[in-house]
């Protein structure tokens, strides 16, 4: 292999090494060990700001999917950017539920060290810091703070933590417990060395009595107390406040090198729950043993995948990728005294059996995140499927975005098709499948009673009166919802299809037809229509928003998941549609950002990368390049997939070229970088792209483990001459969900010419509504 080291990723990675002197004699064995999780850079993406994200991620110290997370802050309280890569100064490490900069957080509250003169207010008792001595693992966080010469640490665990702090020599050494504003509460008790209280502060989606209950155990006297209260009022030898926003403050006399822990647990549910979460999941446990078991919660997870190759930036990539794919949904459920699973409900207030998730935009993550967990989880996402037929019995509705309760925020309908996938792959429970099934029909009927604009349908009774959105009636982003909501219908009756159900069934394939409706073939692109039927005017497919969401007619146009023949067809035919794909490509990056009267970051996003008018840091289009194989030239998309898998990431902090988005980013990467891509959840077909590694070994919940090799692969070799699937040629240009699950191997041998026949036959191509109507009416 010359002086390339081939890198293999394993749990332990094991390379036996015969070292032999001059004299033929062996020297050593030598036995390496390598955890994957301290590959994963949980700073990739936290280079970003309000103007131009590069991730807008904040580094997560977390366990996988965990209730609470901890984040250090740069940024003052309540500022949705809390963590800026650029930031020099940090004043607090916070317990954080935030999944967007954009919906911000809830229920936070911040730890911070500080010694000499007590310093508490935000802005004054910030420290200067440096990258340079600051350790940031999914499973550990430490920092220097510099001002005041402590190093602060901490370890979580699901609902818990532990923090470390080492001090130096000082009089006057202090830890502070900020309970933030909208609400709170601090209560110390010495002789139990233990602050205790809680939190309220929310962007929305709570109800009236949502509290965050916090305990935090010392192991060392308090010699001094003191709170705060409203407008950072001290109340000196004070043990307890009230009010809007409140803090405690302890204090001691600390030697160089003195290290005091703190154990923090929280919980929605009561301060006894706070309590018993604590014990749970710390107890005894001293701050390495509660590290330890973070990070090998951790590797349990990554070792699903392991991938053999030569580049360790891409392996670095690949599972900082992962990590952030693996954070949401949160579990927002708690275990009672009878271990019992019960949660908080953020919709109607009561504690309740049973599973509940949330921090999630189902509009980013129904595309490739749901479908990873369909693949991967299939238990996890019964839990899910299961905690989202309770938001439907406790509030009258689906989720579509929820953080903690139901937030107004994006489009679609598209928690039907994160149900219907779940269930044509088995993965929901007898119990909820009609409770499920009602709840998405509800959304595609009923207009009153939404809680908020994101839930449900917008325009419902125009869309099933006309069959789209009509874009004069005051309903914005119509045809973005239009096309929306036929993707959805297309699951729903694939949902009632398999539940035997056919006259359902067939009115929702129907209706999935819908998209057709706003086809424009003057331009071969859709576009918003007027309640008479006549096309909007003027029409400018370069304008972002108006008919559309955070994208233009450019990006849109190619939300036909399930029917892209039929897409072809409307556009005269395979040429036309490879040439229209390869436009949006080869123009330059021209825009009009009137609708918004600025240049929005998604906007910026796509200019500066040098790609025409491909967007993929938004969602719309991140599968457009995959519908080259509908065409039948597979060898198209085989050559960008590898372009952007290449350029637009890297485990950096300005390693994302957009909005990270609850793992949906990260989770085309993951797929991609494997060699396949779930264009149309509710379809159990993977579209074939082009493999990053030389080899990926996928251990699957049932035991099986499904490998994919690509013999020669390279930077050069991006190509795909031929393939193999357990030993069997393959010429189809997608994988099914049923082979992947038996286990086995699938094998590509790369090329650096494209093969234009590889996958090239119509018998080859995925699935589409328009064939498969066609395959009925010919049987």
């Amino acid at each position: 292999m010359g002086k390339i080291v081939k890198i293999v990723v394993l749990v332990t990675l094991v390379v036996s090494v015969s070292c032999i002197d001059k004299g033929g004699e062996q020297i050593s064995d030598i036995i390496q060990s390598q955890n994957l999780v301290d590959y994963v850079n949980p700073l990739m993406g936290t280079d970003s700001n309000y103007s131009l994200s590069n991730g807008n991620t904040y580094p997560a110290i977390a366990t996988p999917w965990a209730m609470n997370f901890w984040t250090p802050m740069t940024s003052k309280m309540g500022d949705g950017w809390a963590y800026k890569y650029s930031d020099t100064k940090i004043r607090g490490i916070k317990q954080t539920h935030q999944p967007s900069p954009w919906i911000n957080d809830y229920a936070a509250f911040s730890l911070m060290a500080v010694t000499g003169d007590l310093k508490f207010q935000e802005d004054q008792r910030e420290s200067w810091f440096s990258h340079k001595s600051e350790i940031v693992k999914p499973y550990h966080y430490s920092v220097y703070l510099a001002d005041y010469d402590i190093v602060a640490e901490v370890t979580p665990t699901e609902r818990a933590s532990q923090f470390k702090f080492t001090f130096p020599e000082a009089e006057t050494s202090y830890i502070m417990l900020d309970a933030f504003f909208k609400g709170s509460m601090v209560k110390i008790i010495p002789e139990e060395r233990k602050i205790i209280g809680y939190c309220r502060n929310n962007s929305g989606g709570v109800p009236e009595n949502f509290h965050n209950y916090f305990v935090a155990e010392f192991d060392k006297d308090f010699e001094l107390t003191h709170t705060w209260n409203d407008n950072w009022e001290l109340k000196e030898d004070s043990t307890n406040s009230e009010g809007e926003h409140v803090g405690a403050i302890i204090g001691f006399k600390t030697k160089r090198g003195e290290v005091v822990h703190v154990k923090v647990a929280s919980s929605f549910i009561s301060p006894e729950q706070a309590q018993l979460n604590l014990s749970r999941e710390i107890g005894k446990d001293t701050f390495e043993q509660t590290k330890e078991k973070a990070k090998q919660a951790w590797e349990t997870e990554l070792n699903r995948i392991k991938i053999e190759d030569d580049n360790i930036d891409y392996i670095r990539t690949f599972y900082s990728c992962l990590y952030r794919v693996l954070l949401f949904p949160r579990k927002f459920y708690e275990f009672n005294e009878s271990n019992e699973i019960v949660h908080y409900s953020p919709y109607n207030g009561e504690v309740l059996p049973g599973y509940m998730f949330t921090d999630n935009g189902f509009w980013d993550t129904f595309r490739a995140v749901f479908p990873f967990f369909n693949m991967m989880y299939p238990e996890l996402n019964s839990h899910i499927m299961e905690g989202l037929a309770n938001t439907y019995k406790e509030s009258g509705w689906l989720p579509e975005w929820a953080s903690p309760g139901h937030r107004d925020c994006m489009i679609g309908s598209n928690s039907a098709t994160i149900i219907a996938d779940a269930y044509l792959k088995g993965n929901v429970k007898e119990d909820d499948v009609n409770v499920l099934l009602e709840a998405a029909l509800k959304n595609a009927t009923v207009n009153e009673g939404r809680p908020v604009g994101s839930v449900g349908r917008a325009g419902v009774d125009y869309y099933n009166d006309l069959g789209y959105v009509p874009y004069n009636v005051g309903i914005n982003e119509n045809a973005a919802r239009t096309l929306e909501y036929a993707f959805a219908d297309f699951t729903i009756a694939k949902m009632s299809e398999k539940l035997g159900q056919e006259e359902l069934a067939e009115t929702y394939f129907e209706k999935a037809l819908n998209y057709k409706n706003l086809f424009d073939p003057s331009t071969n692109l859709m576009r918003g229509k007027n309640e008479d039927g006549n096309f909007q005017e003027p029409f400018n497919p370069l304008k972002w928003g108006d008919a559309f969401t955070e994208g233009n007619s450019l990006h849109y146009t190619w939300s036909v998941f399930h029917d892209v023949q039929g897409l072809i067809d409307l556009m005269g035919g395979t040429q036309n549609f490879i040439s229209k794909l390869d436009e949006v490509f080869s123009m330059p990056p021209d825009f009009d950002e009137s609708y918004y009267g600025h240049v929005i970051h998604e906007i910026r996003e796509m200019q500066i990368v040098n790609m025409g008018n491909y967007a993929h840091g938004n969602q719309p289009i991140q599968h457009m390049i995959y519908l080259y194989n509908y065409a039948k030239a597979p060898y198209k998309t085989q050559e960008k997939i590898r372009e952007v898998l290449t350029k637009l990431y890297a485990a950096t902090p300005d390693g994302y070229c957009g909005d990270e988005d609850n793992g949906q980013t990260s989770a085309w990467y993951v797929f991609s970088a494997l060699g396949f891509y779930p264009v149309t959840p509710g379809v159990d077909q993977y579209v074939i792209g082009s493999p990053l590694f030389n080899k990926a070994t996928i251990a699957l919940e049932n035991g099986n483990t499904f490998s994919i090799t690509a013999k020669d692969n390279s930077e050069k070799n991006i190509y795909i001459q031929s393939a193999f699937l357990n030993g069997a040629t393959y010429s189809n240009s997608y994988l099914n969900f049923e082979d992947i699950q038996k286990g086995g191997h699938f094998e590509l041998n790369m090329t650096d010419t494209p093969h234009k026949e590889w996958g090239s036959s119509i018998e080859n191509v995925p699935y589409s509504l328009s064939n498969s109507k066609k395959q009925e009416v010919n049987k």
